[in-house]
């Protein structure tokens, strides 16, 4: 029988925000849940991220902002991923999101957003019922 897969997420910070408590938390829960966790840390452009993604293998990306610019950010990293190819790599973001820019953001092709307040366990859950290996049939 073969060793199942282990889930692989990048976690990343887009842009000029210096703020990473809520990111590391999100992280170490995913990483404790059982999940395989890469963060890349602070200040990373859309081309970083995607290009970390890939060179990862990683099955979803977990986005952080709090500096109001993921209108800008979000869909540029979403219109890499589909030129790199890579668009079955599932982003899912959290941060200071207002709540009228959701729409957009989950029409553009992010899968889901966690606003403040939202238990870790909910995350966690979220991504085991919507995030599978890629290149495992469903």
């Amino acid at each position: 029988m073969p060793a199942e897969s282990k889930i692989r997420i990048l976690v990343a910070k887009p842009g000029l925000d210096g703020h990473d408590r809520g990111v590391k938390v999100v992280a170490r829960a995913l990483r404790d849940a059982g999940f395989e966790v890469i963060y890349t840390g602070l200040h990373q452009t859309p081309e970083m991220i995607v290009n970390a993604a890939i060179q990862e293998d990683v099955d979803a990306i977990g986005l952080s902002i709090l500096s109001g610019a993921h209108n800008t950010l979000f869909p540029r990293i979403l219109e890499l991923l589909r030129a790199r190819g890579a668009d079955d790599i599932v982003v899912f973001a959290g941060g200071i999101i207002p709540e009228e820019d959701i729409p957009a953001l989950k029409a553009a092709g992010i899968a889901e957003i966690f606003t403040p307040g939202t238990p870790l366990g909910t995350i966690v859950e979220w991504v085991r019922r919507h995030v599978k290996p890629r290149g495992v049939a469903a």
